[in-house]
């Protein structure tokens, strides 16, 4: 019996070109951007003392939208041949292959020129500069030279994913002030024991891939030592935003319930990790930081309604 050739129909263009779509729009990390939104739009809320200008706000959550998958794309670009390396980013689509390196970088480029456009048009040219720096600090000062060469990177690479309420702040304000730096600590210092317990969860994936991650090079207990150091530090930024801003009840009760809670997970992992258990979890803090961002930064943006 003669084989019947199969050609391409409509269903099949379409499903190629969806998953083209899906692959480019993977490669700007959306779940990073999500959470870059999350400090941002309460810094514009707070540095407003209300609802910003309806310009500035789409320009800024459009503008910090495009900076962070511009980033994002660059870092998926050069990280190609380490992704590759490990199980849980192997299947990453410039890793795999599925968007060439050529296409990335246009998307990049994209991507970033035109947030560096709507910030400049729309919100003015110190949003515009910080969106620059923001963009060339993550994907050179951390993707191309710092992650790779020391354990501290994230440290210090975790300083691009603070710019958002700067970016915000200056949107509206047209200048800084204290109160955006303090909460550009508070992300920095959050940063380290949000992401350490993610790389103790896959120590063995940088490990394979010669990512010096902290807990590649270190054992876990001083691993879960830097943790509760930095937890503490957050912690007690957070508090400074209270006369510094100033905040109200709203945010100072939150920020103090919500800090007792990740000092208790933080401590609990270090406890965990010093009792010598197999399996640490180090998951469970992870998942508690993202939601300590969130929920604090929903009460920076609540408290102006609340208490003016």
């Amino acid at each position: 019996m003669a084989q019947v050739e199969h050609r391409p129909g409509n269903g099949d263009l379409q499903r190629s070109t969806w998953q083209t779509v899906r692959d480019y729009v993977a490669i700007t990390k959306p779940r990073i951007i999500e959470l870059l939104l999350v400090t941002a739009i309460p810094s514009m809320i707070l540095a407003a003392r209300g609802w910003p200008e309806p310009i500035t706000a789409v320009a800024v959550i459009l503008g910090g939208m495009l900076a962070a998958g511009g980033a994002n794309t660059f870092n998926s670009v050069y990280d190609r041949d380490i992704d590759a390396l490990m199980a849980r980013t192997h299947a990453r689509p410039v890793a795999s292959g599925a968007v060439s390196v050529r296409g990335g970088i246009l998307l990049g480029t994209g991507l970033s020129v035109a947030s560096v456009v709507v910030l400049a048009v729309f919100a003015n040219l110190l949003a515009a500069a910080l969106a620059v720096a923001a963009i060339a600090f993550y994907a050179v000062g951390y993707t191309m030279l710092l992650k790779r060469r020391t354990s501290q990177n994230i440290v210090w690479g975790g300083a691009a994913g603070c710019m958002p309420v700067l970016i915000a702040w200056a949107a509206v304000t047209g200048g800084l002030s204290w109160t955006p730096v303090v909460l550009f600590l508070i992300v920095f210092w959050w940063t380290p024991p949000h992401y350490w317990p993610l790389s103790l969860r896959y120590r063995d994936d940088y490990a394979a891939a010669g990512v010096p991650m902290l807990p590649v090079v270190a054992d876990i207990r001083a691993v879960t030592r830097s943790i509760v150091i930095y937890s503490w530090v957050m912690v007690l930024t957070s508090l400074v935003l209270i006369p510094v801003a100033p905040m109200g009840w709203v945010y100072s009760g939150s920020a103090i319930v919500l800090g007792a809670v990740f000092l208790v997970e933080a401590h609990l992992l270090r406890r965990r990790a010093l009792s010598g258990l197999d399996d640490v979890r180090p998951m469970r803090l992870f998942h508690w930081s993202i939601t300590y961002l969130a929920l604090l930064f929903l009460a920076v943006a609540i408290d102006p309604f609340i208490t003016g």
